[in-house]
Order: C-alpha cells, then structure tokens, then sequence
C-alpha cells in the first residue's frame, strides 16, 4: 500500500482511539444511566467499558500506540527524500534529517490525532461514544488477551514494587454529574418557558449547598429593632408602621442583639418588654445557607441572626430568604419593598443598588464581572471606587457609566446605568 495511504488512515485511527479515550473519561454517567433504563444497546455497550476501565482505557492506549508506530514508519519513508532534497549539503547528515522528520511528524499527529479530535469528541462525549460503541466492543474482545496481560504486569508493579492500592470501588453517582447533565441538555434558547423555569428551578437546588450566608441576608442597613427599653406604646407604632410579625429586639446597640418579639406578645396585657423576648440563633456570614436551612425548619424557628468576624451583626436571614435562593423571588415581610428597575433606553437604565450583579447580567445582558468581593451593584461600584460616591457623581468602570442618584452618606440607593460603547 502507498505511504500515503498508510499515513492517512493510521493518523484516522490514532484520531479515533484518542477522541474515545477523552469521550470515554469525560462521559456523563447520569445520561448513561437514563439510557440503560430505555434499553439502549449501545448504552450497555458502554457500561460494560466502566466495568472494566482498566481494560477499555488499556485497549486504547495500546491500538493508538500500534496506530501511531504504523504511521512513523510510513511518514518517515515520505518524509527523508524531500528533507534530503530540500536541506544544504552542509549541514545535511542523517542527524539533522531524523530531527527535521521527528519535528514535522509530530506536529501533524499532535495537531491531527490529539488536539482537534479531542476537542471535537468532547463536544458531545456520550452521543461520540455511541457511534463508536460496536467497533470498540469488537476490538475489545478481540485483543482482550493481550491487554489483560499488560494490565496484569502493570497492577503487579503498582501493587508489589510502588505499595500504592489499587482496589476498585463501584462509580456512585453525585451532584457534579447532575449538574453537568443539566448544563449539557438545557437549551437556553427553548422558548417553552415552563422547561426553561424547571431546569433553573433544578440548577439552583444543586448550587444552593455552596450558598452562604452573607449572599441572601438582609442586611444590617435594612434591619428594623427596637430597643428593650423602648415602651409597649412604641413597640406596638413600630410594629404599625413596618407591618412586620417580628422585630428583632437589641439592648443599647444593634450590635447587642438579644432576640426578638412577636407582634402577638404586645397585643396581650404586658408590663414588662424583655420578659416576652424570645432567643435567637447567631451564624456566622461564612455558614452554609443550606445547613442553616435545615437547622431552622428542625427547630421550627424562622428568623435567625447574621454575625461578621467580629462578632457585630451583619444582617437577618429569613427562612423565606433561603427558600427563595432556590425557588426565586418571594416577597417577605423583612424584604425592602422598593427595588427599583427602570428602563429608559436600551443603553440606559436606572436600578436599586440593592439589585444582584448576578441578577442584572443574566436580566439586562450586563457582563459586570462578578466576584466574591461583593454581591450587589452598589458593592460592586464601591468596590472599584473604593469609597462612597456623592449623589450625580458619575464613575466609568470598563464600558459602563455609573450615575449616582440617589445616596446617604453610608450606602448607594439608585443608580443610572449607561452604556458607553
């Protein structure tokens, strides 16, 4: 057979076992396990590779080795005559030449048989194994005897000479292949809007254990109390003028929390405010939305207090709060009523400085980077103008123009948003 021929087809099968062995490594199991509930033959197909890893994955190494050796003898006899007719007589000697040959010859199997395949099979790792799936299981059974044998010599030298264990346990699926199923078969272009709402619904419910504290609180700015010393009288126009069932109860200082009162204990005959406070938990703004989730429906209580390093308070979290870091939006008694979103142009916007970075990209098509330095716009800004703006103060930050509407001198409150493109 021409050289030619030869080295065509030994880079498309070195292409081939290198594109299975990125599909096979980065296959979602999740999608496996779906298709072995229909029957899928293919499906069991590949199954039977993950029961054997060891096997498959050496059954791979060892063709595209075969594969690859094939190709250098042939790419070689190609490759010497024209670098012998092209090179100068000068520094022409078979050194140079099977130095020019090593060179080219694996630049053309890296750029042909390792990077693009890998790169094209793991666009869609499961659907490349199908396809491949009945020419594997052939080979896999055909050469099966030669590579036990070297899996065999190999788990000897692992296991006798390097002391390192190599006991198999059984795959067990977890969140991470959930959450790569999802993010694989969502279509964010899917105008069903009910589909496109569950699989958010889904994806929130796997990121909501890597959620703290500090990014679903009210803050300690919005946080309405009282103090133990106030009247019954007060206490009660409080509970009036906030339409809140419970207000957090401090001695002296916000920082001094000692728990809270239901509205229902002012309305009873009571002389004496601190003898119908009620206990409070303290978490710190670093515990995990889902724990605290969790401790508050086991212990039935549905507030409970956000506390920096420092031990000051940092804000109030409600059950609803955690609740709605999966479910969205829900609007609670503890929630600031006026978030504020206006669009005047497509380029021009006036928001809440209380407003989620992340809410505004995936809203308003921002690409605001985000950060774990802050989580709303007005962090945001204060983060890279390292101070308070003053009202009608505008700051350029990448290719947006931040215009301060409305501020105290402690925290923004509205900001216009202008693209400057």
């Amino acid at each position: 057979m021409d050289d030619v021929y030869i080295v065509i087809l030994s880079l498309m099968a070195s292409a081939i076992f290198s594109g299975m062995e990125i599909s096979f490594l980065s296959t979602n199991r999740l999608q496996l396990e779906l298709d072995l509930k229909k029957n899928k033959f293919s499906s069991k197909i590949i199954d039977k590779f993950f029961k054997h890893q060891s096997q498959f994955i050496g059954l791979l190494l060892l063709c595209n080795n075969v594969a690859n050796v094939i190709y250098g003898i042939a790419i070689a006899r190609i490759l010497e005559p024209f670098i012998s007719d092209i090179l100068p007589e000068a520094i022409s000697n078979d050194f140079i030449i099977l130095l020019c040959q090593t060179i080219l010859s694996t630049l053309l199997v890296l750029a042909t048989a390792e990077f693009l395949p890998k790169i094209i099979f793991s666009i869609n790792p499961n659907k490349s194994m199908k396809i491949f799936s009945v020419p594997a299981v052939i080979l896999f059974y055909l050469l099966y005897p030669i590579v036990a044998v070297f899996i065999f010599i190999s788990e000897l030298v692992i296991k006798y000479i390097l002391r390192v264990d190599i006991s198999h346990e059984d795959y067990k699926l977890n969140v991470v292949d959930l959450n790569d199923y999802i993010k694989e078969y969502s279509n964010p272009d899917d105008e069903d809007e009910d589909i496109q709402q569950g699989i958010e619904l889904f994806q929130n419910a796997i990121d909501f254990h890597n959620v703290k504290l500090r990014e679903c609180m009210v803050p300690r700015t919005e946080i309405q109390a009282i103090d133990i010393e106030d009247s019954i009288d007060d206490v009660k126009a409080v509970f009036e003028e906030t339409k809140h069932s419970k207000l957090l109860v401090f001695e002296n200082n916000i920082d001094n929390i000692i728990g809270y009162i239901h509205i229902n204990d002012v309305l009873t005959k009571v002389k004496n405010l601190r003898q119908k406070v009620r206990p409070i938990d303290f978490y710190p703004e670093t515990y995990s939305a889902q724990e605290l989730l969790k401790k508050l429906s086991k212990k039935h209580q549905s507030i409970a207090v956000v506390v920096d390093e420092f031990g000051g308070t940092s804000g109030i979290i409600s059950i609803e709060d955690l609740i709605e870091e999966i479910f969205g939006e829900i609007e609670d008694e503890f929630d600031v009523e006026d978030t504020l979103e206006k669009t005047i142009s497509p380029d021009d916007h006036i928001f809440s400085a209380r407003l989620e970075i992340d809410y505004l990209n995936k809203n308003y098509k921002f690409n605001f980077p985000e950060s774990d330095d802050y989580e709303t716009l007005a962090g945001y800004i204060i983060h890279y103008h390292e101070s308070i703006p003053e009202i009608g103060e505008e700051i350029m930050i990448g290719n947006y123009i931040f215009k301060i509407i409305k501020a105290t001198d402690t925290k923004l409150e509205e900001v216009e948003i202008k693209n400057n493109q």
